[in-house]
């Protein structure tokens, strides 16, 4: 029986991160790329939370209740845009560092490759 939910949460994990839009435009800004629209994207949030707010109005004059599981999906998705967004900023720190790190040793074992050195100490990869 736990074999089965597991693997059944798995699926619906799977089916979630590949076919609903939200989850695939935060796979798209989590890529190196898209890094550098993770803060701008936390404004999808603004009109994510301007939707609950109206399908909140709507049920309190009288509309549907089963709106409200409307609402906590919408709230759900403003949600995943604001914290991505300083989640990717980070990120984005951190890769163009790595980069800059890698062009440095580049530039030095180039260097040390048209001094004559045969054998340069320096290398770009890492492990």
């Amino acid at each position: 029986m736990f074999r089965l939910l597991w693997n059944l949460s798995i699926r619906v994990r799977l089916f979630l991160r590949t076919y609903m839009p939200t989850n695939i435009l935060l796979n798209a800004l989590r890529t190196r790329r898209g890094l550098k629209w993770g803060v701008p994207a936390m404004l999808i949030a603004v009109p994510y939370l301007l939707g609950a707010w109206l399908l909140t109005v709507w049920i309190a004059d009288g509309g549907p209740g089963w709106l409200n599981l409307l609402v906590l999906l919408i709230i759900w998705n403003a949600l995943k845009f604001l914290v991505n967004g300083p989640i990717t900023l980070v990120i984005l720190i951190r890769a163009r560092l790595a980069e800059r790190r890698d062009g440095r040793l580049v530039e030095r074992e180039s260097a040390a490759y048209a001094a004559g050195d045969d054998l340069p100490i320096l290398t770009a990869t890492r492990l």
